[in-house]
């Protein structure tokens, strides 16, 4: 791994201490890297209406894309009570991995912290697009 790697890898951990999550207990922090060299990281926020709840990895894309970057080239995720031997229970959910290919290649590194590297295309194969000519980051032309 690179030293990219290792500091989003400890920036995801250090987003993790500041989840919200009393009703599932399992702190998760994630960490972008924008193809501009800037780090945005986020923790899973937990609603009592569970459906209301948002995955760290979406929190660290929506910061780095409010904050005006357009592309992700690597995100890292970790979950700091990976007690489990379910690696699995590690990976980012669906709807996560949906958002990841919305600014991010298919060949874009998914760093899970303690189950390792994987490319987005890996994690989503055949991930749905609008249209064929679809790029992470392309803004379209106004017709």
């Amino acid at each position: 791994m690179s030293s990219v790697d290792h500091e989003l890898i400890e920036a995801a951990r250090q987003a993790s201490t500041h989840a919200h999550c009393p009703y599932s207990r399992f702190p998760v922090g994630a960490a972008v890297h924008t193809v501009d060299g800037r780090v945005f990281s986020g923790c899973n926020i937990e609603n009592a209406s569970y459906g209301l709840t948002i995955c760290a990895e979406r929190v660290a894309i929506f910061t780095a894309i409010g904050a005006g970057a357009r592309r992700i080239d690597r995100i890292a995720v970790s979950c700091r009570k990976k007690t489990t031997k379910n690696l699995d229970s590690l990976m980012p959910c669906g709807a996560c991995r949906q958002v990841m290919r919305e600014f991010m290649t298919p060949t874009a590194d998914v760093i899970v912290d303690g189950a390792g590297v994987f490319s987005l295309g890996v994690l989503l194969p055949r991930a749905f697009r609008l249209k064929e000519d679809d790029q992470p980051g392309r803004r379209r032309a106004k017709r």
